[in-house]
């Protein structure tokens, strides 16, 4: 194994992971396809970052595309809370026209720089290695491993920090404030979060792809098991185990290696789908059909 199939296997790793820990509180949010709008809707934000200054490498790219994302959010819920629509409306309402606006600063203001629509929203993880960090001549590795281990590394340090308002807002908004902390602060907080994970990600999943890294591990585990701690934890481990298990089918099939992870991780998916111990497919079937039978006895005696 050479050493840039390592690399692709750990930025893949680490995207995978830091995208399922998120995923797993906006399933239980029921905000999964919230995601798919920031990752959307964070492009203007990232255009108009370059724009200031004139470099993809800026961290003011990332906190101009969290507060966009952050923007999105808070669009989606007014439009939501007017009652006149609901949120799937909403969503399909607000992410295609921020999508929109940032297309159309790329493709009227920065026709020849390399800012490119397609890797926005593909992305190619063979070509991380190539964007390498160095100081004073020393090869440190890719930037995208870099960066997605700082994101991995701040996600952990607030899941610990906050692991117990993140629980009770999620299942008890009321109670949360009950106790002297706001919900709104950590749905918010929440969502920023998200938006840098997404935009940290661009350059090894791209845009669309991301959706599935973080809704796929979440949906999974959360079939598997009712207690959250575990939830995470199965969560990462599919998430990792589809982005290793993705890269070697698209190796051995030459094919993109963003695709095959999410593929991967659609088929893990619908297997814990149709066989999960409680909540399969196949069980509630089973105890459906149980039900019918004791049902029946009961009617006939």
């Amino acid at each position: 194994m050479t050493l840039p199939q390592i690399e692709i296997q750990l930025i893949a790793v680490l995207t995978a992971v830091a995208c399922s820990i998120l995923g797993v509180f906006l399933v239980l949010r029921k905000m999964a396809m919230i995601s798919d709008a920031i990752s959307h809707s964070i492009l203007p934000g990232i255009v108009v970052g370059f724009f200031i200054t004139q470099d993809l490498n800026s961290p003011l790219l990332i906190l101009f595309a969290a507060l966009t994302g952050v923007l999105t959010v808070f669009l989606v819920e007014s439009i939501q809370k007017s009652g006149l629509v609901k949120e799937d409306t909403a969503i399909g309402l607000v992410f295609p026209i921020l999508f929109s606006i940032g297309i159309l600063l790329i493709s009227q203001n920065a026709r020849d720089i390399h800012l490119d629509i397609d890797a926005v929203l593909l992305g190619e993880l063979a070509f991380a290695p190539f964007d390498r960090f160095k100081y004073n001549d020393l090869d440190l590795g890719p930037k995208s491993l870099w960066n997605l281990g700082f994101v991995l590394l701040i996600i952990l340090a607030l899941l610990i920090l906050f692991f117990k308002e993140l629980k009770i807002s999620t299942f008890d908004s009321g109670l949360s404030m009950t106790l002297g902390f706001s919900p709104l602060i950590i749905h918010y907080g929440l969502m920023t979060v998200s938006s840098v994970t997404i935009v940290s990600a661009f350059n090894a999943v791209g845009a669309i792809l991301v959706v599935a890294l973080i809704i796929a591990p979440a949906a999974a585990a959360y079939m598997l098991t009712e207690n959250l701690k575990k939830m995470i934890l199965l969560a990462a481990f599919i998430a990792g185990f589809g982005a290793i298990g993705g890269y070697w089918v698209a190796h051995l099939t030459d094919t993109s290696i963003a695709g095959a992870i999410a593929s991967t991780l659609g088929v893990i998916f619908f297997i814990v789908f149709f066989s999960a111990p409680k909540k399969g497919l196949l069980a509630v079937s089973y105890r459906r059909n149980q039900q019918k039978i004791e049902v029946s006895l009961i009617t006939f005696l």
